[in-house]
């Protein structure tokens, strides 16, 4: 674990070289921490998978009391019980018609396409980032079986809603944009909303469980194919 400084006004924590469940929990237990111990003095803070960035007003503190605010995060940090995250359900709508990835992943991995879809919609997979839009939160981690790599040539146009796999990652898309995952299906439920408080449906820290629904159902939720 160690501390450096990013810019002019903040500072990064690193937690670990690598992610897991525990350093996620840590990230997310040192920003609730720091949220008080800063107050007035915190501009904003970015988690990650094993890091946290800390932004501070400049022109009212300094580093050195942030970083010592951040020592006192750190050693409660050690006394405190990892908290496991609230658990979200996201509904999906997985189909041959709304992933067209799945049949070739299931076949790529010598499973069935219901195989694929029990074994990911079985899972609870933690929220470890959020990033590359507004609401792409970064969910890991896929079961190996299903595991697939992002594809040779990413598509122009994903859809909103789409339930895709990277790797060892899953993920919904926020909003139609290009991307190079392997989608599944589509998730009605809109994961980024700047008029809703809050404007997303999960945080850093959260659990997701995808829940099987048919075709109908995914119509009526507000799903669009």
């Amino acid at each position: 674990m160690r501390i450096e400084i990013a810019g002019e006004n903040s500072v990064i924590i690193y937690f670990a070289e690598q992610t897991s469940a525990a350093v996620s929990a840590s990230v997310q237990q040192t920003m609730h921490t720091l949220e008080n111990l800063l107050g007035k003095h915190l501009i904003d803070m970015v988690p990650s998978y094993a890091s946290l960035l800390v932004i501070y007003d400049a022109f009212n503190t300094d580093q050195y009391f942030v970083r010592s605010c951040i020592a006192q995060a750190l050693t409660q940090l050690a006394s405190a019980e990892s908290q496991p995250g609230n658990l979200i359900e996201l509904p999906a709508y997985y189909s041959t018609e709304s992933g067209p990835d799945l049949a070739q992943l299931a076949n790529n991995a010598k499973l069935s396409v219901d195989e694929v879809i029990a074994i990911h919609s079985a899972q609870e997979y933690r929220v470890y980032a959020i990033g590359f839009a507004p609401g792409f939160a970064y969910l890991g981690e896929v079961d190996p079986r299903i595991a697939a790599p992002r594809l040779s040539t990413p598509r122009l146009k994903v859809p909103r809603g789409a339930v895709a796999i990277a790797d060892r990652q899953t993920a919904v898309y926020p909003a139609q944009s290009p991307g190079g995952w392997n989608l599944i299906g589509l998730c009605p439920t809109r994961m980024f909303n700047p008029s809703n408080k809050p404007s997303m449906p999960v945080q850093v820290g959260d659990r997701v469980k995808f829940a099987p629904i048919d075709r109908a159902q995914f119509l009526a939720l507000g799903g669009e194919l």
